[in-house]
C-alpha cells in the first residue's frame, strides 16, 4: 500500500524538496502542501492523509496547533514535526501535543521519509533523535530543585523509614513528610517510593548518602 504524506511547511522550496525525498520512494506519494496552519488543516481534512509533516512555525500559528487538531480526529495518523526550532521544550511540547516524531530540519532527507514511513505505522510511539538527552537534562533540572528537605526526607525513604518514622527522625508532622514526598515525586516526574528511588539513583542524588552509610 502507498503511504499518502501531506507537507506543511510555509517555505514552498522546503516542500518541494521533502516532495522529491518522499517521491523517489516507490512506497509513498505527497497528495498535498500547506503553508499555513488553516491550510493544513482544511487539506487533513480533505485528503485524509496517512501522515502529516509539519513545521512548528507557520504564518497563522503553530504546528502544534496542526498536531493537536489532527490528533483529535484520529489515533492512527502519523503526524511528523520537521523545525529549526529543536530544544527540549519544542520536543516535549510536542510529544505532548500527540505527534509521532519530531526532528530537525537538518536532517537528511532519507531520516525525515523513514521517520514518516514509521510513523504511519506506529503513531503513537514517539521518536526523537534527542530525546534521550532531554529526558535526561530534564531531570537533571528537576533534580536541582529539590530543597534541602526534600533531599533529607528522599535520604530517609532509601534507609526504607515509613512516613511514621520519617517524621519522628526529621522532627515534622506525618501530614508535612507526605507533602514533601508529594513534591519529591513531582519534581522528579514519578508515582511512589519505589519510582523515586530508582530515579535518585539515576541521577546520582544519593552518592553522598551512599558514601556516608
Amino acid at each position: 500500500m502507498t503511504t499518502r504524506v501531506l507537507l506543511a511547511d510555509d517555505h514552498e522550496l522546503i516542500r518541494q524538496g521533502l516532495a522529491r525525498a518522499v517521491e523517489r520512494e516507490g512506497d509513498m506519494e505527497v497528495v498535498g502542501h500547506a503553508g499555513s496552519v488553516a491550510e493544513a488543516l482544511a487539506a487533513w481534512r480533505a485528503l485524509r492523509p496517512d501522515v502529516v509533516v509539519t513545521d512548528l512555525q507557520l504564518p497563522d500559528g503553530s504546528g502544534l496547533d496542526v498536531v493537536r487538531s489532527v490528533r483529535a480526529e484520529s489515533e492512527r495518523v502519523g503526524i511528523v514535526v520537521l523545525t529549526m526550532h529543536t530544544g527540549d521544550a519544542q520536543v516535549f511540547a510536542a510529544m505532548e501535543a500527540g505527534a509521532s516524531a519530531f526532528l530537525g530540519k537538518e536532517s537528511r532527507g532519507a531520516e525525515v521519509v523513514s521517520t514518516a514511513r514509521h510513523s504511519a505505522t506506529a503513531p503513537r510511539a514517539f521518536l526523537s533523535p534527542g530525546l534521550t538527552r532531554s529526558v535526561l537534562r530534564r531531570e537533571a533540572v528537576a533534580s536541582t530543585r529539590l530543597t534541602a528537605r526534600e533531599r533529607e526526607i528522599l535520604r530517609l525513604v532509601a534507609d526504607g523509614l515509613g512516613t511514621a518514622d520519617i517524621a519522628r527522625r526529621a522532627h515534622l508532622g506525618e501530614s508535612t513528610v507526605k507533602t514533601h514526598l508529594n513534591r519529591v515525586y513531582r519534581k522528579l516526574g514519578v508515582a511512589n517510593r519505589t519510582q523515586a528511588l530508582a530515579a535518585a539513583v539515576r541521577l546520582g542524588l544519593l552518592l553522598d548518602h551512599a558514601a556516608g552509610g
